[in-house]
């Protein structure tokens, strides 16, 4: 360990020396004179509590006695009325009682006092119970009719003698109690008069030996708070107190040295604190302003204007570059003149200062010298004389550039660097959220318009098919003169013909449906109701089960089109005066459309016009992963099914 120039030396202190050692000393034996006197305390306690317990379980011997003379006499005097199982009772508890006298209880505590005329006093009374009172009263229970009165009367003239015996074992304990009482109060008055006196030597040892010392430490803190770096300590000794009074002088010796420097650090670290409060602030702005969903122009032209008012540039720019074709697009700016603007509005990767900095991808400072260099910059031309650009990159992906114009020299630290270059980072993101949210609005519409389509395919170009082939045949008739046979074709045209008007208008009646608050069921009964108005069929819903996970949205409009395509087919073929709709929801989903209609062979190949439908509604049911099966039968109506696992709602 090295020391510092000028600073002073500290010895090792020797061990007896030391404040701890002193203190320690003092306090432990403070404490073992204390825990002597509490441990001497507490026995007595104790013992007291346990004499206390040993008076009342004895006293109580003399009024169990008494009434087990009382319930022998009536016993005796009304015998068959349940005296005598009281009596036994009562002869056990005496037996517990005096057995719990003899061994004591540590827990409670309970037990006799150790003194030997108090043992012996009990042990007799104990025995003369066992061998007098006890014989005497079972014989009263044992014996039969006049034979009791005897040993009744015996057991009533010893037992008032015996409850004296008691009495007198109780006085002896009352007595040692009064001893120890006296004793406990002795050792608590010991234990008072030794706080009072470790109380004061503590006070005295811990004022001499640490409040003078800290007293004078804190004085000379006290004049050196109110800038006095010329106070010094003298504290004697070779504690640690004097090291620290030693410590104290040489630290004054260094602040009266560095006092006059410190108002400038103070100043410096404030400054620098309020400049990361402002990068923080503009961060959060940056971030919260970009995170709302703008077009491109206003979204760049906001952000530009925040760095701009940040950093007090006269100018800004933000250019994005064009993938693939290596030219750098103006998208917004500020502060640049209108031929400047109309020169840079779209340059090539790699001209002038912004066109360089997009092609090496690096943040980019150039103060512009005069002379040669100020006449070919179009910058400089315009009366700027820093142009400062830095990178626009959205994760890896390099979008473009924004720069940063000075009418006077700027440089930027690391720190400022960093800044930029992580808003640069929050533009991309913002610009590249923007596009992808434009994406995604082409690809919804793009879906749209290829459901539009594979509806047109699959229904209406089939009509137009059939319409197309008749208008041949027609033709074809009227060229022979075929006369009958035109006039044959000619229903078959205008019943063709109102089939796909039907079509189209059941398409964009299809294409209109929505879903009120993404309520499947709801959607499922006003399609069946609009059936049942529209045709006249007895057309019914039923939704049954406990409802399982919900359903996306675009899934539960395939599981309304399905139904739709299903309620059209039936219209078109069935000729059925009975439909249901039924829909189960547990952990699977069901859904069955039944009619009693004419129905078709489901075991043969689909083929013509009439199963287009199907085509389409097992398309939608791949589509949402469902399983869709057709079970029907010429005559016996048709069926159709739509199942979805639940592992697929899960995953939804």
């Amino acid at each position: 360990m090295t020391t510092a120039p000028g600073a002073p030396a500290y010895p090792a202190i020797p061990g007896h020396l030391r404040l701890s050692t002193r203190i320690a000393g003092a306090l432990v034996g403070f404490l073992l004179l204390a825990l002597t006197a509490i441990g001497i305390t507490l026995w007595l306690s104790w013992q007291l509590e346990g004499s206390a317990a040993a008076i009342n379980e004895t006293g109580s011997v003399r009024k169990q006695e008494y009434r087990l003379a009382l319930l022998l006499g009536r016993d005796v005097y009304a015998p068959g009325q349940g005296h005598a199982g009281e009596a036994r009772a009562q002869v056990a508890s005496i037996d517990a009682t005096l057995a719990l006298i003899a061994r004591g209880d540590p827990q409670r505590p309970l037990g006799l006092p150790p003194a030997a005329a108090i043992r012996t006093g009990f042990d007799q009374a104990a025995l003369r119970w066992r061998h007098e009172l006890r014989p005497l009263a079972l014989q009263v229970l044992q014996a039969r009719g006049d034979d009791r009165l005897a040993p009744l009367r015996r057991f009533l003239g010893v037992v008032d003698d015996y409850v004296g015996q008691i009495d007198a074992v109780v006085s002896l304990i009352e007595r040692d109690n009064e001893m120890r009482t006296f004793w406990l109060r002795s050792s608590q008055l010991a234990l008072v008069a030794l706080a009072m006196g470790g109380t004061v030597a503590l006070v005295y040892l811990m004022f001499s030996l640490i409040v003078d010392p800290v007293e004078r430490l804190h004085a000379g803190m006290r004049s050196m708070a109110d800038t006095d770096f010329g106070v010094r300590l003298s504290v004697p000794g070779d504690d640690e107190f004097g090291q620290l009074a030693t410590g104290f002088n040489h630290m004054a010796d260094r602040l009266e040295q560095v006092y006059g420097s410190l108002e400038d650090k103070v100043r410096a670290k404030t400054a620098a604190l309020e400049d990361q409060n402002r990068e923080l602030a503009l961060l959060y702005d940056s971030a919260a302003f970009l995170q709302v969903r703008r077009t491109l122009e206003p979204m760049c032209q906001g952000f530009i204007d925040r760095i701009m008012h940040y950093f007090g540039a006269d100018g800004g720019s933000v250019r994005l570059v064009e993938a693939g074709n290596d030219k750098v697009h103006l998208v917004v700016q500020r502060g640049l003149s209108d031929a400047m603007v109309r020169t840079e509005r779209c340059m090539p990767v790699g001209d002038c200062v912004c066109g360089a900095a997009a092609r090496d991808r690096q943040p980019v400072v150039r103060l512009l010298r005069k002379g040669t260099e100020a006449a070919s910059s179009r910058c400089a031309r315009d009366g700027f004389a820093t142009v400062s650009v830095f990178q626009i990159f959205a994760q890896e992906q390099h979008l473009g550039v924004f720069s940063l114009h000075f009418r006077t020299a700027k440089t930027f630290d690391e720190r400022e660097t960093a800044l930029l270059e992580t808003l640069g980072r929050l533009l991309g993101t913002g610009i590249e959220n923007m596009r992808l949210a434009a994406r995604e609005r082409e690809m919804a519409i793009s879906e749209e318009r290829n459901m539009v389509a594979r509806g047109l395919h699959d229904s209406i170009a089939q009509g137009l098919n059939f319409l197309n082939l008749q208008v041949q045949m027609l033709e074809k008739s009227l060229h022979e003169g075929a006369q009958q046979e035109a006039a044959e074709i000619v229903p078959l045209l205008r019943t063709g013909v109102q089939e796909s008007y039907e079509d189209v208008r059941e398409l964009l009646q299809n294409f209109r449906s929505r879903l009120e608050e993404e309520d499947l069921n709801g959607a499922l009964r006003n399609a069946v109701r609009k059936f049942r108005d529209q045709t006249g069929v007895d057309a019914a819903f039923r939704a049954d089960g406990s409802g399982g996970p919900p359903f996306a949205r675009e899934e539960q409009l395939q599981i309304l089109f399905i139904v739709q395509e299903a309620l059209s087919n039936i219209r078109k073929h069935a000729r059925a005066d009975s439909v249901l709709v039924r829909v189960r929801d547990d952990r699977d989903f069901s859904l069955s459309i039944s009619d009693n209609g004419v129905g078709f062979d489901s075991a043969a190949a689909p083929a013509g016009d009439k199963h287009v439908g199907l085509h389409i509604m097992r398309e939608r049911a791949r589509h949402i992963n469902a399983d869709l099966a057709v079970d029907s039968g010429a005559g016996a109506g048709t069926t159709v099914r739509l199942h979805v696992a639940s592992a697929h709602r899960r995953a939804a």
